[in-house]
């Protein structure tokens, strides 16, 4: 495993660095910052995407021929931990790295032409109908009904935890073409115009008070078979490639550092007005014990990326990088709650159900409270947990 990066690479970092002294905005990293969902709402992240297109940047895990960097995965990375420690919004990965692979993989060339030049420019804004209100974690269970009528199909049913379907002008769904065999054989693999006669949207307003998921209706929804990706009934083979860039898509060591940061600032702002707050042991101790176990996350996402330089994949290790994340996330908001102790009891709902915040402090409960779910979404904690007993510790 190579820790050291080479001359080249330090240069790279050099340019990017450069790039984002100069167009990443203070006022972008201001409202990031006051963020307390998961994502970012769409029209921040649009904007930064548009810098990064104009740049062309937007899209370093695309091949060049899509509008793709070219750049080797340590650039890949370097890049990832620039943007996080500079402060920089996520862009929302829906369309861009989650899609877009499978359209690259299995789409036809219309379906090429169509939609990958609309994701990366940020006209098509997408949402992902995985989860049914029963099937989550269980996804093959889904029964999102898809009869085909001629050349096209009726899409009657529901699905839940739909994260910015309110936002969102498309959809990308699991559908069930057919309850014959095992359930993951009759599963099929729709894109949706949001506009759609018959398509509904209910908001569902999380413990936080944010409105960012949702619950999508399809009543008697008309959509031309040449929407399907690939071949009907093989949807659960495309869905099991999207999952890979789901659950370990991208290097998410750099956002815990900066998330880290984030927590000592909030511990020195305290200690500088709550008298003896600076002699708290239990609090250092707790961020201690962060700080060791993010070294390790670096330390493996490393090792990974070592894999991958030279011609390897990211493998059933990139569970054990979901894993550390979240509990290290959920360890930094749990924290950051104590630190603020009574002041960080108060949470006014935002208008709009707006996941902004006026200042970081506010930010702080509604963001531990979202972040609960991320032991669920992406993947649950379970899942996760066999999949490195089986494949990592061979159990």
């Amino acid at each position: 495993m190579d820790l050291a990066f080479s001359a080249d690479d330090l240069q790279f970092q050099q340019e990017v660095r450069q790039f984002l002294a100069e167009n990443l905005t203070a006022d972008i990293v201001e409202t990031t910052a006051n963020n307390a969902s998961v994502f970012v709402e769409k029209d921040l992240a649009l904007q930064w995407q548009a810098i990064l297109v104009e740049k062309g940047w937007a899209v370093p895990q695309w091949p060049t021929e899509h509008g793709g960097t070219g750049w080797t995965p340590t650039q890949k990375y370097i890049f990832s931990r620039e943007c996080y420690l500079a402060g920089a919004p996520m862009l929302i990965p829906l369309g861009l790295l989650m899609l877009a692979p499978v359209i690259m993989a299995f789409g036809s060339e219309a379906q090429k032409q169509e939609y990958l030049p609309k994701i990366l420019s940020g006209e098509h804004y997408w949402c992902q109908g995985y989860s049914e209100p029963g099937a989550g974690s269980d996804l093959a269970g889904l029964k999102l009904k898809a009869e085909a009528d001629g050349d096209d199909y009726i899409v009657n049913g529901s699905k839940i935890w739909t994260t910015h379907a309110h936002l969102a002008d498309h959809i990308f769904c699991l559908v069930r073409t057919s309850n014959e065999g095992r359930p993951q054989q009759g599963i099929s693999f729709l894109l949706i115009d949001m506009a759609t006669p018959g398509v509904s949207v209910e908001p569902i307003i999380t413990m936080a008070g944010d409105h960012e998921v949702n619950q999508v209706f399809f009543d008697n929804v008309r959509v031309p078979q040449s929407n399907r990706i690939g071949e009907e009934n093989k949807g659960w083979t495309y869905a099991k490639y999207l999952l890979e860039f789901e659950r370990g898509g991208s290097f998410s060591g750099p956002l815990v550092v900066h998330e880290l940061e984030r927590l000592w600032d909030l511990y020195e702002s305290t200690a500088a007005e709550v008298a003896d707050f600076d002699s708290n042991e239990v609090i250092k101790r707790r961020i201690g014990q962060i700080e060791i176990d993010l070294k390790a996350l670096e330390i493996t996402e490393l090792r990974i990326l070592t894999a991958v330089s030279a011609g390897g994949a990211p493998g059933p290790e990139s569970s054990i990088l979901k894993l550390n994340t979240t509990r290290l996330e959920q360890a930094i908001n749990e924290v950051s709650v104590d630190i603020l102790g009574y002041r960080g009891l108060v949470m006014d709902p935002m208008p709009g159900a707006s996941p902004y915040r006026p200042d970081p402090e506010s930010a702080v409960l509604p963001r531990y409270l979202n972040n609960r779910a991320a032991s669920i979404f992406g993947g649950s904690q379970e899942v996760q947990r066999n999949i490195v007993s089986k494949l990592v510790l061979g159990l």
